[in-house]
């Protein structure tokens, strides 16, 4: 149980920095109203009635990406330090700081990647009816 509470704190952490794909679904968000999120899977688990293989399989997804996630964001926030710095200076090189924020998109690009790898995964371990009680779970 202590795994799965440290999990499900994860999740919630990870999902904090890219939240348009996190938030639960809205209606005028075709991507989010076609996947399901993380906590909402989490938070209700049992009334899911997810599998001990369907938790198994969703914990080492989530763990998977938890590698990925540390690993971007620490090299995201280099790459941020490094932009403000040269926009903070009294004169912009140009192609510097351009090559910069190419450098800080790119690493948001496969954040995002990664995060919707992630919910994914999540959604594939479910049937359609968990997706479907899960949806319902989201809208409340």
């Amino acid at each position: 149980m202590k795994r799965i509470a440290a999990i499900a704190i994860l999740v919630f952490t990870l999902f904090a920095e890219v939240p348009a794909l996190a938030q639960s679904t809205s209606g005028s968000d075709p991507i989010a109203a076609a996947l399901i999120s993380p906590d909402v899977i989490m938070t209700h688990q049992d009334a899911l009635g997810l599998t001990d293989t369907q938790r198994k399989a969703i914990q080492s997804d989530a763990l998977s990406a938890q590698d990925k996630f540390a690993s971007l964001q620490w090299q995201l926030s280099g790459a941020t330090e490094k932009l403000a710095t040269l926009l903070g200076a009294t004169h912009v090189e140009q192609d510097r700081a351009i090559a910069a924020l190419d450098a800080v998109l790119a690493l948001e690009r496969q954040l995002k990647h990664t995060q919707l790898t992630l919910m994914i995964e999540l959604k594939n371990e479910l049937t359609p009816d968990q997706q479907m009680r899960a949806r319902q779970f989201a809208t409340r």
